[in-house]
């Protein structure tokens, strides 16, 4: 099996069987050297602005990258696998997506689902159980913890998931809000840009595994107006997915149960089951790159 194939595999056993190794994911460290980073800024004007950001990126992304070259060819290549499986699970996440799911469905009252379904919604957004909002929260998610580091290690390796991982923490974690206005505009941009194509190629997962029709229908209605660089569409997609999807669960079910539970948690249910199925179209494709001889 290929080592790609095999490292992604391990990533995900390692997220449900050890859940608790998840609180390795500490990026403490980002923090000390974009501050650090911040400082020699206050002598050179330059480095308060993309200049900085660039030497921030680049800094821990060529010491990967360096890193993963050099350790590619000693011992048959086994260093090398295990430092890809992991700085991939260290760029998973970095919070497991199904799990906080199983916590909304899970919570024993309106008020800890409410809670517990926070994680999905914007800051400052209404924490009310509306299913669409979920449900376009859920699949933001699934870009950001599982298909984007996935993508860029597909793609770059190590260095690839890494750059994705910490570009999403400065342009959108609360704990680099004091970043240079500047500096965190075009971390926004570059995440942008980075998340552009991987949602393109979840949106065509989602529109083999759920209704080609509905998804294909909301994707060209989100580009009316031309291509433009958003991932709007995928929120779009899958929210046109889940009511086809409760539309025939209630069809076949005329005694309603169906809908027996909240009408938000039965969209989040559906939410999920998609990006499963997904994520199964995504391995499958790599396996066949895999037989193909295109991956390694």
């Amino acid at each position: 099996m290929a080592v790609t194939l095999l490292a992604v595999f391990l990533t995900l056993v390692l997220g449900h069987a050890a859940p608790s190794m998840a609180s390795l994911r500490r990026f403490d460290w980002l923090l000390d050297w974009r501050r650090y980073v911040g400082g020699l800024g206050e002598n050179d004007g330059a480095l308060r602005g993309r200049a900085g950001l660039a030497l921030i990126l680049a800094v821990p992304v060529l010491v990967v990258g360096l890193l993963q070259i050099s350790l590619r060819q000693p011992l048959y290549g086994l260093p090398g696998f295990g430092f890809s499986v992991l700085l991939l699970f260290y760029s998973w996440g970095p919070r497991d997506l199904d799990l906080d799911v199983e916590r909304v469905v899970d919570a024993p009252d309106a008020q800890a689902k409410r809670d517990a379904a926070s994680v999905f919604l914007p800051v400052g957004a209404s924490q009310t159980l509306d299913g669409p909002a979920l449900v376009e929260g859920v699949f933001n998610g699934a870009l950001r913890r599982w298909f984007g580091p996935l993508f860029w290690f597909l793609l770059l390796g190590p260095a690839g998931a890494l750059l994705y991982r910490i570009t999403a923490m400065l342009a959108l974690d609360e704990v680099h809000a004091d970043m240079q206005p500047e500096q965190r505009e075009s971390a926004g941009w570059l995440l942008r840009v980075l998340d552009w194509p991987v949602a393109q190629l979840m949106t065509l997962a989602l529109a083999l595994v759920a209704h080609f029709d509905a998804v294909l229908g909301a994707w060209r209605a989100w580009h009316t107006g031309g291509m433009r660089l958003d991932t709007g569409f995928l929120g779009a997609a899958a929210r046109a997915s889940v009511e086809f999807e409760v539309a025939e669960e209630e069809a076949y079910t005329p005694d309603n149960r169906a809908t027996a539970a909240s009408p938000a948690l039965v969209e989040l249910r559906d939410a999920m089951s998609l990006i499963w199925r997904m994520l199964l179209v995504w391995m499958a494709v790599l396996a066949l790159f895999v037989i193909g001889g295109f991956v390694r």
